[in-house]
């Protein structure tokens, strides 16, 4: 178990490099004011470095509102922060004080979309959440398949990939025109919920001409996976706490 003051005091920290690379993005992309003292507390809960761009996005920065708004990146924002981001360790309910045999049960979510598509990072043991995908992959659960997918990359390649402009493609099927200031409306802590649903013949078949309406993210979420024992008969897991 390292101390605090291993994890950050390294050679080369990930922020510098990592603040060129979201100040180059042809996306929009927030970067918002961090609480330090939240930051190590995450740090030291989650013992991954500075070196590291999951460490540097937890010790620098409040959380990244991407793309007008369309995806949110957890990080550790300060109370005072304009778009009250929920912070990573609120997202996935650490521990209140530091716990060394604390663990995401199924994996760490890093990011949610305004459809309730989530981005998480696999655990130890995927398989055994019945998630694709080998421990420390970037997965993603779609809304309009209600399937968590494997994206091949680890956490620093993911980030870098979605501030390079593109999530125009990722998201094709699934924006509309105007989307933009739909998105842009909604506060920090809502979605969208679409009707018919995404994973509806309808909607995969034209998805301007469904209706969508502002939700509590919760509520999206809690629906989703709702919708899957429903359906399925598959819990896709914890989908993160806002």
């Amino acid at each position: 178990m390292r101390e605090l003051s291993q994890l950050i005091g390294v050679d080369e920290p990930a922020w510098p490099e990592l603040r060129e690379t979201l100040d180059a993005s042809p996306v929009s992309v927030e970067v918002l004011p961090p609480d330090g003292d939240v930051g190590g507390v995450s740090i030291l809960q989650l013992q991954v470095t500075a070196r590291s761009y999951l460490g540097a996005v937890v010790l620098h920065c409040g959380g990244l509102v991407v793309d007008d708004g369309w995806l949110r990146v957890f990080g550790s924002p300060s109370s005072g922060a304009e778009h009250g981001l929920a912070g990573l360790a609120r997202v996935n309910q650490f521990p209140g004080t530091f716990d060394p045999a604390w663990r995401p049960e199924t994996g760490l979510v890093v990011a949610h979309d305004v459809l309730g598509g989530v981005f998480a990072l696999n655990g130890a043991a995927p398989a055994d959440a019945d998630r694709p995908g080998a421990p420390g992959e970037v997965v993603y659960f779609a809304p309009d398949s209600l399937r968590w997918e494997a994206l091949g990359v680890g956490h620093s390649t993911w980030l870098a990939w979605l501030v390079s402009g593109a999530l125009d493609e990722f998201y094709a099927d699934l924006r509309w025109p105007g989307w933009e200031k739909e998105v842009r409306a909604l506060n920090s802590n809502q979605g969208l919920t679409v009707f018919p649903p995404l994973w509806s013949a309808e909607a995969r078949q034209d998805i301007s001409a469904t209706s969508r309406r502002a939700v509590p993210m919760r509520e999206l979420l809690g629906v989703a996976r709702d919708s899957c024992r429903q359906f399925d008969g598959v819990d896709p897991g914890f989908l993160g706490a806002v």
